[in-house]
């Protein structure tokens, strides 16, 4: 676990700070009382910093579907695409400091899997990203990011924050200066946390590793983050965290007896079943592995994906 704030960008709105079109804000609630213990917000509002006052003529995505634009909802000729997409890619570029980017749902500019496009009066069916969230995301695939409306879902939440840990480890222990020896020991601290994430991606991260001694590791390492963050953007499901917290026992073979052993299998099976949440099997495992397990198992960031004050795993 890091012992600083992590870096996150955010819509300003979200953060109380009233640059919405009418004058007001969203604040969440969740970002400032609780995600702030352990993110550093740098807050960004897109449709201000391209030169829209406040308060404004709302605006709105309108069809095709293919390729959109963003003009104002009474003004049509106010067409403010290219601008919102060209932000969106600036602050893609200069955000490398960022491991994380909380976005507004249903904006036009901010939405992330919320935005409307409009037919006319009628809007296309689904749902889409907005024009500033296409430009980051065109040009920093690699960034986690939610929206505030989908940080209310408990599995969304825990799997967010989990990538943003993630992301930002990579950064500081591998980075820009990769070396076969850190990308083997990232990949070991992070092999069980991939394996609840799917066979696949475990099998072919493992296969990337393998050539860290041989290919160009400049390589090897760039697109092995390509993978890590692209099999960790799905939540893992909880027959694959049944499995993992399986394997996991395992390690206690030797040196718990029967009857303990027996009682973690019960509550992974109790967890398998909906009976209880994540972080009873996992709290119980911690207990024996941080007694009697190797360095190496003690490690995996599987077992604390993120800060345990936030209490994540106690709703999933």
């Amino acid at each position: 676990m890091v012992d600083r704030k992590i870096p996150v960008g955010i819509s300003s709105c979200l953060l109380g700070e009233n640059v919405r079109y009418n004058g007001g804000h969203t604040q969440s609630r969740f970002c400032l009382n609780h995600l702030s213990q352990v993110f550093e917000f740098d807050s960004y509002c897109p449709e201000v910093a391209i030169g829209l006052g406040i308060p404004r003529e709302p605006i709105r995505m309108i069809g095709p579907l293919d390729s959109p634009r963003v003009v104002g909802t009474v003004t049509v000729e106010n067409d403010v695409t290219d601008a919102l997409f060209e932000y969106g890619k600036k602050i893609g570029r200069n955000s490398s400091h960022l491991s994380g980017y909380i976005l507004m749902k249903n904006s036009p500019s901010c939405g992330y899997k919320s935005t409307k496009i409009y037919n006319g009066k009628m809007g296309f069916p689904g749902k889409y990203a907005g024009m500033f969230t296409r430009g980051l995301m065109e040009e920093n695939a690699l960034l986690p990011v939610e929206e505030d409306g989908r940080l209310n879902d408990a599995v969304l939440r825990e799997n967010f924050i989990a990538r943003v840990y993630a992301y930002d480890d990579w950064k500081h222990s591998v980075g820009d200066a990769p070396s076969a020896k850190k990308l083997v020991d990232f990949h070991s601290r992070y092999k069980y946390m991939v394996m609840a994430y799917g066979q696949q991606p475990y099998k072919e991260l493992g296969q990337l590793v393998a050539k860290a001694g041989v290919g160009d590791i400049g390589v090897v390492a760039s697109e092995y983050v390509v993978a890590f963050m692209k099999a960790l953007q799905k939540p893992a499901s909880r027959n694959a965290h049944t499995n993992t917290l399986a394997h996991l026992l395992g390690y206690l073979r030797d040196e718990v007896d029967g009857k303990a052993r027996q009682a973690i299998a019960e509550e992974i099976e109790n967890y398998r079943l909906e009976k209880v949440n994540l972080s009873v099997p996992v709290a119980l495992l911690k207990h024996y592995l941080n007694l009697y397990g190797s360095e190496y198992i003690k490690s995996q960031a599987y077992l604390q994906p993120h800060s345990y004050d936030l209490g994540l795993r106690n709703m999933i």
